[in-house]
């Protein structure tokens, strides 16, 4: 289990930290200002952003009596940072305090949460066990001493408590291949009244970027993404709110969900050439880093002010050997060349030969090879003909529709790409009638 398990955790740490921290990785972007927006499961009382409070995750496992499902929750916990400047009543807070080369910035972080728990299978059937989840708060105070050695301010860090529960609960499947419907759903049960309070108060009493890591041990689960033709009925009545579970590990195994806030395909891997997290994971490495050594002094410095996990990403980026920037520009997953497609089947009507069959024009036989010249007739409505008129062309095929009229297929002869038109048999039609024959010396 640990193989296929230490796969899912690259997968969902990625999860964990999507859209943690934007380019240009600075406080002050306004990309910055509106952050946490996967996977949010606020206080039930809080209803301003008619954010969810709970996710609810349901799944086929094909089962041994004996098996046992590990369940671990994981989710961020926002942690409040607050810069305060030592004035002549006390500490006021600040948005940005700069003390000899040290820079502090007010803005909220977050610390990694995660409940794990062992269950039998056959014990949930039919039945409910319920996993309290308590995080208790906690606060921290660090001073901030001036080149002189005086206190200027302080730095204030403080996790309130959340309060969650785990709900799980299993079902059987009537029918001959033995399913288990297990069902896992995730609420904040937090009792805070919220007021008139902002989202960003809300946030730090929510479980951000929720999911849930499901495992079978004696047993295995069925693709919700593309199930089984006899699985196909079962799985259309699960019910997935607010979560997405997906198979992870190596492809082929199905003993491990990733329960995830971001819609993922079935066994998603973290990109090898990725050098570490860059909080997007839409493989855009390569511009994230240029654009991340193109930062002047002022942005890096408040960028390393901004958060830990950014000036770690600056290092990173500052740091990254010459070979590792060359692996960001491009792989080939697929080298095998692709086995040709036919662009027709003469299976399909063996008494038309498009390579073989001829038209008669003004007295000439025209067929596959032939040279015409393009006139098109009035009757055709797209613009672009005016363009073609009067262009020397070569027959590719003589086509009949169902109507059993005859068509040209042909590709332009100063057309530099009409080699790769042939191979993907992407052709121009004309009627017999919108073309005239020319000899090869024309």
């Amino acid at each position: 289990m640990s193989g296929p398990m230490d796969i899912a955790r690259r997968v969902a740490d990625t999860v964990l930290y999507e859209g943690y921290l934007l380019y240009p990785y600075r406080a002050s972007a306004a990309k910055n200002r509106m952050r946490w927006q996967f996977g949010v499961l606020v206080p039930p009382g809080f209803t301003a952003t008619e954010e969810p409070s709970a996710s609810m995750t349901e799944c086929l496992v094909e089962t041994a009596a004996t098996a046992n499902v590990r369940l671990i929750l994981r989710f961020l916990h926002v942690r409040e940072r607050r810069v305060e400047r030592t004035g002549a009543g006390g500490y006021e807070p600040v948005a940005e305090l700069r003390t000899g080369d040290s820079t502090f910035i007010t803005f909220d972080e977050a610390t990694e949460r995660e409940v794990e728990t062992v269950l039998p299978l056959a014990d949930l059937v039919g039945s409910e066990r319920v996993v309290e989840v308590d995080v208790p708060g906690d606060r921290c105070e660090e001073p901030i001493p001036a080149p002189t050695g005086e206190v200027e301010g302080r730095v204030i860090a403080e996790h309130l408590p959340l309060h969650a529960v785990l709900r799980v609960g299993a079902e059987r499947i009537a029918g001959p291949y033995g399913l288990i419907k297990l069902r896992a759903r995730v609420e904040n049960v937090d009792g805070w009244d919220p007021g008139d309070a902002t989202r960003e108060q809300a946030l730090r009493r929510s479980l951000v970027s929720a999911h849930l890591l499901l495992a079978v041990d004696g047993g295995a689960f069925v693709s919700m993404t593309d199930p089984p033709e006899w699985a196909r009925p079962v799985a259309r009545t699960c019910r997935n709110e607010n979560t997405w579970p997906v198979l992870v590990g190596e492809p082929g195994h199905r003993d491990v969900v990733l329960s995830s806030p971001i819609i993922l395909s079935d066994h998603p891997a973290i990109a090898p050439e990725s050098p570490g997290d860059l909080f997007d994971a839409t493989e855009i490495d390569e511009i994230l880093h240029l654009r991340t050594l193109t930062l002047t002094e002022e942005e890096t410095r408040e960028a390393r002010a901004t958060d830990p996990r950014a000036a770690r990403l600056i290092d990173m980026v500052g740091d990254l050997p010459a070979e590792w920037v060359e692996r960001l520009h491009g792989a080939i997953r697929y080298p095998e060349p692709a086995a040709p497609t036919p662009w027709w089947d003469p299976g399909s009507d063996p008494g038309v030969s498009p390579g073989t069959d001829s038209v008669v024009i003004s007295g000439v036989a025209v067929a596959q090879g032939s040279r015409v010249r393009l006139n098109p007739g009035r009757r055709r409505a797209d613009a672009h003909d005016m363009f073609l008129a009067g262009r020397a062309a070569t027959v590719e095929a003589v086509l009949l529709d169902v109507d059993g009229a005859r068509h040209l297929a042909v590709t332009l002869d100063e057309d530099p790409g009409a080699d790769l038109h042939r191979s993907h048999g992407r052709f121009l039609y004309f009627a017999p009638d919108e073309v005239e024959p020319i000899g090869d010396d024309a």
